[in-house]
């Protein structure tokens, strides 16, 4: 069939041609739109997951409903070496830009800006370097909001100035804020510090968090009252019925059809995560010679899509590895193939390699802070990749 017609879209963070089994986040972040531009209490949003189940997809989702109903947004990708003030500078001056040439008190608009400038203006010059954005040149910066250097009380008083410029027009603003467990721990209690007190308050203002499955502990950590501070929402692999929707719908549009045993095959080779499914979509049709898309198809296109994850997708993060991290995965991945790549124990990873967990400490870490693993829970660790045991397995045996 034509490449070009093809549907399927497998990219970091890009939106598939079917948002299939959000429906239910949607609906409910709806809600929350509904009731802070109401002026009712609401709690932020944070989502968490694996890699490739798209949560990056979602959380671009309910960006763009915010900005159906006219709210002002901006958007930060969290990073562990950068402080989060100046990129959270950036996406508030990109709300006030949705929301300022509606408002009809252009002195408001300059209030709140100056009170961005003033926050912004307190980013160290270690962070500044290397951002070409500056704050608005245009208005004084205000003196005495948001500018005191602490991070809590600045993200309270800028977060409140921003809701106020919104509830003038009947709206709020949301942040949202992607790879959310890479803010250092000391911001990450900030950031939760001044959501609990807008929320008090009644700001017309949410953040809306993405990150991978141990940011609800790392917020639990960093303030102990974080797990009633947030709306948690644990995004999975697809459903059966979900999966199928998503290959079947965006064919559809392009009268094209997949034989049941084709589905089937497709679910068996994706396990239902949403990149997987995408990719081997993609591959499975620029192999078929015609409609009805059947099982032969995607036998045929199974090893290119595979190839391609190989190198994309496991293969670039596994480089990222050193020597070091790479055998403690190595150890992970054969102790995790007798138990479906769920979490594994630290001590058993140490035993494994005959060596003292202590020592291993140093590779542990270094793969949290890439990204790699993380603590699933108290002495346990496990991949953010999906299958990625598995191919660490089909690579070594």
């Amino acid at each position: 069939m034509d490449p070009v017609r093809n549907p399927y879209a497998p990219g970091a963070g890009q939106r598939p041609p079917e948002l299939a089994g959000r429906d239910r986040e949607v609906r409910q972040f709806e809600v929350v739109l509904e009731r802070v531009a109401a002026g009712r209490p609401e709690r932020s949003l944070v989502l968490s997951g694996l890699r490739g189940v798209g949560k990056t997809v979602l959380l671009n989702a309910l960006r763009s409903l915010a900005l159906s109903r006219a709210w002002g947004t901006g958007k930060v990708e969290a990073r562990p070496d950068r402080s989060i003030r100046l990129p959270i500078a950036q996406a508030l001056h990109a709300a006030s830009r949705e929301l300022t040439p509606r408002h009809r008190d252009p002195e408001r608009a300059d209030d709140f800006l100056g009170v961005l400038k003033a926050f912004a203006l307190e980013t160290s010059v270690k962070d500044r370097k290397g951002v070409r954005w500056r704050p608005p040149y245009d208005v004084p910066a205000t003196r005495g909001r948001a500018d005191s250097g602490d991070l809590e009380l600045d993200l309270t008083e800028l977060f409140t100035a921003a809701g106020e410029l919104a509830r003038d027009l009947g709206v709020g603003v949301a942040v949202f804020v992607d790879e959310m467990q890479d803010i250092q721990p000391a911001e990450l209690a900030a950031l939760c510090g001044a959501c609990h007190e807008i929320s008090q308050r009644g700001v017309a203002f949410v953040v809306v968090g993405a990150g991978l499955p141990h940011l609800p502990t790392a917020l639990s950590a960093s303030k102990s009252y974080a797990e009633r501070l947030f709306r948690y929402v644990s995004v999975d692999r697809l459903g059966r019925d979900a999966a199928d929707r998503a290959l079947t719908v965006p064919a559809q549009t392009e009268d094209v059809e997949f034989e049941p045993a084709a589905l089937d095959a497709l679910h068996d080779v994706t396990d239902g995560y949403p990149y997987f499914v995408q990719a081997f979509g993609k591959a499975t049709w620029d192999v078929a010679p015609r409609s009805p898309i059947c099982a032969d198809d995607v036998k045929v296109a199974a090893p290119e899509a595979e190839a391609e994850l190989a190198v994309g997708f496991f293969g670039s993060r596994y480089e990222r590895a050193t020597p070091a991290e790479r055998e403690y995965m190595r150890a992970m991945a054969e102790l995790g193939a007798e138990r479906a790549d769920r979490p594994v124990p630290t001590a058993d990873v140490a035993a494994l390699l005959g060596r003292r967990p202590q020592s291993l400490s140093p590779a542990r870490d270094g793969l949290i802070k890439k990204g790699l693993v993380y603590a699933a829970e108290r002495g346990s660790v496990a991949f953010t990749v999906p299958h990625f045991g598995a191919f660490l397995r089909s690579q070594h045996s």
